[in-house]
């Protein structure tokens, strides 16, 4: 049996939230759902509804808290855009289980990012030149 899978959100690179979030605002309508600054990985994350139901997926807009960051060092070398495609699972340890035993590329283990939420990041080289976050629902 395969696990449902949902798209839980796109993650955007910017090089500031106040500018970004202008335009998804007061251009675009949309509303924050919720704003943090996640330490462990040196980010502030805006989080932007794109649906009317509450699992609709997500505008997740990115901006390095930090000097030297994953998405500081993303903005760096490819300018803001978007950085990668969240999706979310019924079971991550079965999902990751079996990406594992055929050889995926994983970059993290399990650990928790924005909203509590547990997650893990897939290489590019091993979906198609995507990086792909996958979600504990």
């Amino acid at each position: 049996m395969k696990n449902p899978i949902e798209i839980d959100h796109l993650g955007i690179a910017v090089r500031s939230l106040d500018e970004s979030l202008r335009f998804y605002e007061q251009m675009l309508g949309l509303t924050v759902s919720q704003c943090e600054t996640v330490a462990a990985e040196q980010v502030s994350v805006a989080m932007l509804p794109a649906g009317r139901e509450a699992s609709s997926p997500r505008i997740e807009l990115l901006e390095s808290a930090a000097e030297g960051s994953v998405i500081g060092k993303f903005v760096e070398r490819h300018g803001p855009g978007l950085h990668h495609i969240a999706l979310r699972v019924d079971n991550l340890s079965a999902v990751l289980e079996r990406l594992k035993s055929e050889g995926a590329r994983l970059l993290n283990e399990p650990r928790r990012g924005a909203g509590g939420h547990l997650y893990v990041f897939v290489h590019p080289a091993s979906t198609g030149g995507v990086l792909l976050e996958l979600i504990q629902k």
